[in-house]
């Protein structure tokens, strides 16, 4: 596939964006990923022009033909980011490069063009600096979604020959209604997310479709998420429908379970790690067996838990429902070590704590 990159980067601003006082009022209480900004990046692929067409425009429906691939053979990907405002006043995106690297895997198993990382971080910043006007005022953000589809339109089993790669941006607040909580979680036995040669490792449509029966089950037992067992053995504990998880022990190790191509090597996974290992905490990536799991809370030689991505940043996971029967992390509020790694992590991202991995991409 060509690797031809735009000349230019044009900017089409929205002849009528929200006014100022209607986006203010949107600002107040955005929810999560329900208020969009006015604009959004565009850029097109095909076999012959390579990456072209590079603009921010308006955003607005899309005109799409029915015959287009994505909708057939779902070729599709996507990442999920945010652009924080920090305490001095600027923005800054966080590990902006990581997702490029992920969206370039992504593709790579989707058999899709990949985007070289320049014009997928340049795309953001365009975008940001575009509708910066959109970015709440404390514990918000702007959530950015870079996508891509197969926008070719032809019916054969193949890869697409013409891909459309977009990044649309929504104001947010917190992920969980009424702020960070403990959640529930229901173990799936009845259905898995991925396997050993699947598209666990891509962010992909497919692998969150897939998922959603899963969590309508979780729904109709009163827990927020589901949590998946590897497809083998269902045996051992991979992640919940869209976060990493973790477990913290009495003597203050950590473990999460390994990369091992079933599961989303997550950006946040990645540098709770990181943050853990500076702190000198013992840090393991190995498998954990559900039935351990239950015994070491039972025991209480496990004392936390918890998830974490880009959306609910780190969630604790106080309760586990199961058809074997409930049992608790602790005293399923959360804990400690849960706490202090969230704090590490916001700190660096609001630009209130130093940040010695340079992790910061300001703006």
């Amino acid at each position: 596939m060509s690797a031809l990159v735009p000349a230019a980067f044009r900017h089409d601003p929205h002849a009528a964006p929200v006014e100022a006082a209607e986006r203010a009022k949107r600002l107040i209480d955005p929810g999560f990923g329900r208020v969009f900004t006015d604009h959004m990046a565009v850029i097109r692929y095909s076999d012959q022009a390579g990456w072209h067409d590079a603009h921010i425009t308006a955003r607005a429906p899309l005109p799409i033909d029915p015959a287009s691939s994505v909708l057939h053979y779902a070729q599709e990907i996507f990442e999920g980011m945010k652009a924080y405002r920090l305490a001095d006043g600027g923005t800054a995106l966080f590990r902006p490069q990581a997702n490029a690297a992920r969206f370039r895997d992504s593709a790579r198993r989707m058999a899709m063009a990949e985007l070289p990382d320049d014009l997928f971080i340049e795309s953001i910043e365009r975008l940001v600096a575009a509708d910066s006007d959109w970015i709440p005022e404390g514990d918000g953000a702007l959530y950015l979604r870079p996508f891509m589809i197969a926008s070719e339109v032809f019916l054969g089993v193949k890869p697409s020959a013409e891909y459309l790669y977009m990044v649309i941006a929504s104001s947010v607040g917190a992920y969980w209604k009424g702020g960070v909580r403990a959640i529930t979680v229901w173990v799936s036995r009845d259905h898995t997310r991925a396997a050993l040669g699947g598209t666990g490792a891509a962010k992909c449509g497919g692998n969150y479709a897939a998922s959603l029966i899963a969590q309508k089950q979780a729904i109709a037992h009163g827990c927020d998420q589901v949590v998946f067992l590897d497809a083998v053995e269902r045996r051992w504990v991979e992640e919940l429908g869209g976060m990493n998880l973790f477990f913290v022990f009495a003597d203050g190790s950590l473990q999460t379970p390994p990369l091992t191509g079933t599961i989303l090597p997550g950006i946040t996974r990645d540098s709770l790690l990181t943050l853990a290992r500076d702190a000198g905490l013992t840090v393991r990536e190995e498998p954990y067996a559900i039935d351990q799991w239950r015994a070491d809370a039972q025991s209480r030689r496990l004392v936390e838990a918890f998830a974490c991505g880009t959306a609910a940043v780190v969630t604790p996971v106080g309760r586990i429902a199961d058809r074997d029967g409930d049992f608790t992390v602790g005293d399923g509020t959360g804990g400690p070590v849960t706490d202090r790694l969230h704090q590490a992590l916001v700190a660096i991202q609001r630009g209130t704590a130093p940040d010695p991995h340079g992790w910061l991409h300001r703006l």
